[in-house]
C-alpha cells in the first residue's frame, strides 16, 4: 500500500497548473491555474500531487506543464 505514504514522500518535482477545465470531472475546486504543485508520484498518464485540499490527488498530465 505505497499510496498511504505519498503525502510524506519526498517531492519528485514541481509542476504548474495551466487550466482546470475538465470535460468529465470537477477539478476547478481543487486546482488553481497558475499555481505550482509538488509531485509526489507520477505514472505515464497521471501526476499525483498535493492539491488545494492538502491531500493527495491524481490528475491527468494535460492540466499541467513542467
Amino acid at each position: 500500500m505505497i499510496h498511504t505514504n505519498w503525502e510524506q514522500a519526498t517531492t519528485i518535482k514541481e509542476i504548474k497548473c495551466v487550466h482546470a477545465d475538465a470535460k468529465k470531472f470537477i477539478v476547478n475546486n481543487v486546482l488553481t491555474p497558475g499555481k505550482r504543485y509538488e509531485v509526489k508520484n507520477e505514472t505515464d498518464e497521471f501526476y499525483f500531487i498535493i492539491d488545494n485540499t492538502n491531500r493527495i490527488g491524481g490528475f491527468k498530465k494535460d492540466y499541467f506543464t513542467e
